[in-house]
């Protein structure tokens, strides 16, 4: 399918309708035409295989294992007890698990086409909805995990919930091919904490769609907000990133980001990471219209002719940051900006264990592997034990952006209660964990991802192993330092902003990038071009023991490694390329090609 057929396919699809209904009635077939599919991206899905069995089912003449994943958006995280009552019991229509995504959102992976519409109806019904958690529209609104009763958290959160709002998408073919035509607002829109201009904005724009117009936006945009110095939702990836600017305790305005984002493709100078760069500041009242300026300049300016350069990112590059502010400003009449607050941010790391809340009640953060939701053999028994704080204690969650779980709002005398359930099932907080392994996170990659190269979700741990045994041979197991990896360049597991970052190019072959920080702010560089998932727990081994025997007192890796290797602020691309090649050629010993 050419690129400018999904610009040809929006625009004919009557207001993303296309097929889909049709598609899901037929009873005869397990999958639905690639056309259908784009438009089904957008509702909230995508169509699947399963990949360990392609090569099997083709040679015996089968058709493909198919499938899909379902995702469930929720502004900031935030699920209710039966709302993950419900998830947990859709698994028995999809694989069996439940996937925590790194846009705190929920997945259901393996779902069979006759399955789709009961359990969509389903999440609908629960007050979540999965309308743009997928697709060329605005996605899951991230914000600040930890809940925190203060008024800057208070405010981040009902942000994420005015933003999601704001930006559905008007037509009615989700309520129609799904819900019989019901109309089910989620939670969030109900929530009287929203603000009622917000509210009217959205309900004056009902049967219209003001800011997607007929083809919606040239690509996927994300947003995310964080209150420094923490740095969970990592607001320097985002197409546009939010920080809060307080004043006496209460928000005054919001710093606003724009331009991040990770794609980019093997090989290919013209597709690259960008961290996001500050735009301006707008007070509070005015934030939610700051941002639909800068989407309506993405929609008006993005790229619609090449899908790989349509991002945020790339518009901002090629208009020029000046340029760009400009044309946001001249959208917002009679809205004073000012320029952006400088930001200061320590970490991307939850803080796992438990917590006071501030309201008299506690948190626990629970590490959860790679954020998959089962029952290990042999290991947590994650699914039951959630399962069972939801049912018995009836305990909201949330979902992290480094995809681990927050059990919220236990009073203090079900603390012992939450814990024993935890340790009947073998569900450790994080104890005796290094520093690295509680933050380190791989996207899904294999067997579901149709994208990807090689594995990532299904070996990071086991890489993790042998890297924690080196941090504890060099007494390293409580340093601040990021792992990520991710199936294929795309970078869903955000791994162009770590210490390391592994990213797959052919089966159980990867590029290793090396010097982002574990604050979230910088680029890593390509240090090795190719290597192979043996390998990469010793090339990891080089650079511990060069930090070990070099670093300065108190000196954190990212800041050993950015001093070392002369590392500057985000280069421009020409820069940023240059400076991949050169490093990499410059590595001893080391057969490294031109950089990807």
């Amino acid at each position: 399918m050419s690129k400018a057929s999904v610009e040809d396919l929006k625009l004919a699809s009557h207001g993303l309708r296309g097929e889909l209904a049709e598609n899901f009635a037929d009873t005869t077939t397990t999958h639905i035409p690639e056309e259908s599919n784009v438009l089904l991206k957008h509702h909230g899905s995508y169509q699947q295989d399963d990949r360990d069995l392609r090569a099997k089912l083709s040679k015996e003449g089968k058709e493909k294992a198919w499938s899909f994943m379902v995702r469930s958006k929720m502004p900031g995280g935030r699920v209710t007890a039966k709302q993950w009552l419900l998830h947990d019991a859709l698994c028995s229509k999809a694989m069996g698990s439940i996937r925590l995504t790194n846009r705190q959102g929920i997945q259901l992976h393996g779902v069979l086409k006759g399955n789709m519409k009961e359990l969509i109806q389903s999440v609908n019904r629960s007050g979540l909805t999965t309308m743009g958690a997928c697709g060329d529209v605005v996605r899951n609104t991230m914000g600040p995990a930890a809940p925190i009763k203060d008024a800057v958290h208070a405010d981040s959160q009902t942000l994420t919930e005015e933003i999601s709002q704001r930006f559905l998408w008007r037509s009615t073919a989700y309520s129609d091919i799904w819900l019989d035509g019901e109309k089910l607002d989620p939670d969030w829109i109900k929530d009287p904490e929203v603000n009622p201009a917000v509210r009217e904005k959205t309900k004056a724009a009902e049967g219209d769609d003001p800011i997607y117009g007929k083809v919606y936006l040239p690509r996927k945009f994300k947003i995310g907000i964080a209150i420094a110095p923490i740095n969970d939702a990592d607001v320097y990836s985002q197409d546009v990133g939010l920080v809060p600017h307080v004043v006496n305790g209460a928000v005054e305005g919001y710093t606003i980001l724009v331009g991040g984002g990770f794609g980019m493709s093997h090989g290919q100078l013209a597709t690259r990471p960008y961290l996001a760069q500050p735009l301006l500041y707008v007070k509070r009242a005015n934030v939610v219209d700051a941002v639909e300026a800068v989407v309506t300049v993405q929609r008006d300016h993005g790229n619609r002719t090449d899908r790989k350069n349509a991002r945020l990112k790339y518009t901002v590059q090629t208009m020029g940051i000046e340029a760009f502010r400009a044309e946001v400003q001249s959208r917002l009449p009679g809205i004073s900006t000012e320029p952006a607050k400088e930001l200061k941010f320590d970490t991307v790391e939850d803080n796992l264990g438990w917590h006071d809340q501030g309201d008299g009640k506690l948190y626990c953060c629970v590490h959860v592997s790679m954020g998959r939701v089962t029952d290990v053999a042999g290991g947590p028994q994650y699914r039951t034990a959630f399962a069972e704080i939801a049912t018995t204690l009836d305990l909201p969650f949330i979902v992290t952006p480094n995809t681990n779980l927050i059990i919220a709002d236990v009073p203090a005398d079900k603390k012992d209660a939450v814990n024993a359930i935890l340790a009947k099932h073998g569900v450790v907080h994080a104890d005796g964990m290094t520093r690295a392994r509680k933050v380190a996170h791989a996207c899904v990659a294999l067997p579901t991802c149709g994208l990807s190269l090689s594995e990532s979700e299904r070996v990071l741990p086991g890489f993790m192993d042998k890297i924690d045994a080196t941090l504890r041979e060099l007494g390293l197991e409580n340093e601040p330092i990021l792992f990520r990896m991710t199936g294929c360049p795309n970078g869903c597991g955000r791994p162009y902003n770590a210490d390391f970052g592994f990213v797959g190019r052919a089966p159980n072959k990867y590029a290793v990038f090396i010097g982002g920080s574990i604050r979230g702010n910088r680029l890593a560089g390509l240090e090795f071009k190719s290597v192979t998932g043996e390998e990469i727990p010793n090339k990891v081994r080089e650079f511990l023991v060069a930090f070990k025997n070099e670093r300065q007192p108190g000196e954190i890796f990212a800041d050993w490694f950015a001093r070392t290797r002369q590392l500057g602020e985000a280069p421009t691309p020409e820069q940023f390329h240059v400076e991949l090649a050169e490093r990499a050629a410059k590595l001893a010993g080391q057969k490294v090609g031109e950089a990807g």
